[in-house]
């Protein structure tokens, strides 16, 4: 493994969305470096309802495409939060390799969430869910092994989250699958961090029977309510997705 990870392509226009921190620009301005200032623009966004919550404590996700993107929102908050909690500390036995490993995805998931907030607020037009409160009182982020042991659970089931919510998508028009193409995009990125992760954890387990079914050659996909119970335990706020996608 090589002290720094290798110079990436420069990106087309499709990719700056993910590459340009959202709040310096309208998220517009970047939907229009590809197909057009719609290209982004959920169908049937305007019909989507947030549904109220009974308890201040539960965050509820709503329905519709535009629950997919709180969703999908409320779990890079999530990732965000761990990898910035794990490059502000001080981790023993980190190589120099690996410390700026962890740098680079705290700045990629951090411009996941930025993207997704923007989407919900200037594309959907929608009020994005609270600012989530992590629970990482079980992480030593001190310890080599409990960061790497916790960077595996995030990043196998934001890989199993994102495989299960893009059937949920609906509409077959062109901005709707512009949005598909996105996320898969994103979805490319957690699966190169979880396969890296996971070779650090057990080398040759990138692609484990555990997350790749050897059958079929398909990588795990789990249901919004099943991701989210899995992930309860990182996050103080009780969080219902039981309408996501419906």
């Amino acid at each position: 493994m090589s002290q720094s990870l290798p110079d990436s392509p420069q990106p087309v226009a499709a990719d700056r969305v993910l590459l340009t921190p959202i709040k310096r620009r309208s998220f517009f301005m970047y939907a229009g470096a590809t197909a057009g200032a719609t290209a982004l623009v959920l169908a049937g966004c305007s019909k989507d309802n947030v549904v109220p919550n009974a308890d201040p404590n539960t965050v509820s996700l709503g329905n519709g495409n535009l629950s997919i993107l709180q969703y999908a929102y409320g779990l890079e908050q999530l990732e965000a939060a761990f990898y910035a909690k794990v490059k502000a500390s001080t981790v023993v036995g980190f190589s120099a390799a690996e410390k700026a490993y962890f740098d680079q995805v705290a700045a990629h998931e951090a411009i996941h969430r930025d993207f997704f907030k923007a989407a919900i607020i200037n594309v959907a037009k929608g009020t994005p869910i609270i600012d989530l409160t992590p629970n990482f009182a079980g992480i030593d982020f001190t310890n080599r092994a409990s960061v790497l042991g916790a960077a595996k659970v995030f990043e196998d089931l934001g890989v199993a989250a994102y495989n299960g919510a893009g059937k949920l998508i609906t509409g077959t028009d062109a901005t709707s699958m512009a949005y598909l193409v996105l996320a898969g995009k994103i979805v490319s990125v957690e699966a190169r961090h979880a396969a890296y992760v996971r070779n650090l954890v057990l080398p040759g387990s990138f692609a484990a029977d555990d997350q790749v079914d050897p059958i079929s050659g398909l990588d795990k996909a789990m249901s919004p309510v099943d991701v989210i119970a899995a992930a309860k335990g990182f996050i103080v706020q009780t969080i219902d997705a039981s309408q996501v996608g419906k």
